[in-house]
């Protein structure tokens, strides 16, 4: 890496979180039920703040949602394990926290652009956005490679991304409208993935998120990305290795 802050287990335990678009998430099934107090685990979307904390946007009629109104604290499995001939020598992280509603316009736009189908219900009255606050994470980055890991090596301080929020918008209009084929190099070129209509849908301190039609990438950042002129500065080196 370019700097010591992106050695080490936690920058690799949040690109392996940010780089996914689903989890699976683990609630205690609410009290009154037949399940009361056992594990329950279910498919769902995520998104990410700056900060790299998860989002979730989820019915209100869902068991996993009435199950975080009992009782917030839950899980996540993040699963980086999808090409690996033996999948259990491949890198995954486990979270736990606490999630809560949130009405946060910013956060709601930076998970629909990752789920830009999920704009059909996001509107709905049962729908909502669930911010989760993480506590700690348990990272098997591969066989006999273990860490545990506390918030601040999961979640990013005010300083490292507050600089980088006002800008985030424009630089991703800026990316898709004058560089679509410095995109498509990233993912091509960087990313070793097929050709298609490759577009940025979204930035943060730790990297860059593409996606073209069902196919998601992330591409990291050397560096962490602090403001707009660090992520610009990036994002142009990137060119240059891609070729562009």
């Amino acid at each position: 890496m370019a700097d010591d802050e992106r050695a080490g287990p936690a920058p690799a335990a949040r690109n392996l979180m940010r780089g996914c678009t689903h989890a699976t998430l683990a609630t205690l099934s609410r009290p009154g039920g037949l399940t009361e107090g056992w594990p329950s685990p279910s498919l769902v979307s995520v998104g990410f703040a700056l900060d790299g904390s998860p989002l979730l946007l989820i019915s209100a009629l869902a068991d996993h949602t009435r199950n975080l109104l009992a009782d917030p604290r839950c899980g996540l499995l993040f699963d980086g394990t999808v090409g690996h001939a033996d999948r259990l020598t491949g890198p995954r992280l486990s979270v736990q926290g606490r999630a809560e509603r949130s009405g946060d316009p910013a956060l709601l736009c930076r998970f629909l652009a990752r789920h830009p189908s999920a704009e059909a219900y996001a509107g709905f009255d049962d729908f909502a956005l669930w911010r989760m606050t993480v506590t700690r994470g348990h990272l098997v980055a591969g066989f006999g490679r273990i860490h545990s890991l506390e918030t601040d090596a999961l979640r990013l301080p005010p300083a490292d991304w507050q600089e980088l929020a006002p800008r985030h918008d424009d630089i991703v209009a800026h990316m898709n409208q004058d560089h679509a084929d410095t995109l498509a190099l990233y993912a091509t070129c960087l990313l070793e993935q097929p050709a298609g209509d490759w577009r940025l849908t979204g930035i943060d301190p730790d990297g860059c998120d593409l996606a073209a039609g069902p196919i998601t990438a992330r591409l990291p950042f050397a560096i962490r990305a602090r403001d707009a002129d660090m992520a610009r500065a990036e994002l142009i080196r990137l060119a240059a290795r891609a070729g562009a």
